[in-house]
């Protein structure tokens, strides 16, 4: 994306609204870019923002006092984040880092508010975001308390592709092994070698500059 006008233009919701609707959402709208490493929003903030990547990659997680870390889930360009905490008017419950140099559209909680108010369509794509959202996290429990990490790497992969979530993403993911270590939980050095294990599956080949996806429902599957 080339900025977050464009974002909003190509987001599913986006299409569906009229042209007085986007502007009304763009007149809502800032961008703002995080360095590798930045804090996007931090757990315990007041939730004002939805937000969006327009360029970058994200990781949601969650950072304890005691110095544990969980990770959550990667957010991809084109996918949209905190909407349930905008909604609860609850403090955020998880905080977002920049993993790369990562740009973010950031509408306002007004904005948000005045487009369900007005836009059938962007409810509908509320209520499917909200219901992905859950599956992911249902699936995510489940990863991180059943599955051994190479089938966790393979499932971390996996939601990257979710067309509700990230409907921008390429079959070739522009992501290094440690990123992928962050977004998994895993060191660099684990993610290589489960990488090498989902090749020699036939899933995913490691080529210059990222990851390419051969069999995305393999990946799905993998170690069921």
């Amino acid at each position: 994306m080339k900025n977050a006008e464009e974002l909003l233009r190509a987001s599913q919701w986006g299409q569906a609204l009229s042209e007085e609707e986007m502007q009304r959402a763009l007149a809502g709208t800032v961008e703002r870019s995080f360095a590798p490493g930045a804090f996007i929003c931090m757990k315990g903030e007041p939730v004002t923002h939805w937000m969006g990547i327009v360029s970058g990659l994200g990781k949601m997680a969650s950072h304890w006092t005691t110095g544990k870390t969980t990770s959550l889930t990667g957010i991809t360009t084109g996918g949209w984040f905190g909407e349930g905490s905008l909604l609860k008017e609850e403090p955020r419950r998880y905080d977002v880092m920049a993993i790369r140099e990562t740009r973010v559209a950031f509408m306002n909680r007004a904005t948000f508010l005045w487009l369900l108010d007005h836009s059938i369509p962007f409810n509908r794509y509320m209520i499917a975001q909200l219901n992905e959202r859950l599956g992911q996290f249902i699936g995510m429990m489940e990863n991180e308390r059943m599955l051994d990490i190479d089938t966790r790497i393979a499932r971390v992969l996996a939601a990257l592709f979710n067309p509700v979530l990230y409907p921008g993403t390429n079959r070739l993911l522009q992501i290094s092994q440690e990123e992928l270590g962050y977004l998994a939980g895993v060191s660099r050095q684990r993610a290589n070698q489960g990488l090498k294990v989902l090749e020699e599956a036939g899933l995913v080949r490691s080529e210059y500059g990222g990851i390419n996806v051969i069999d995305l429902d393999g990946l799905r599957r993998f170690g069921d």
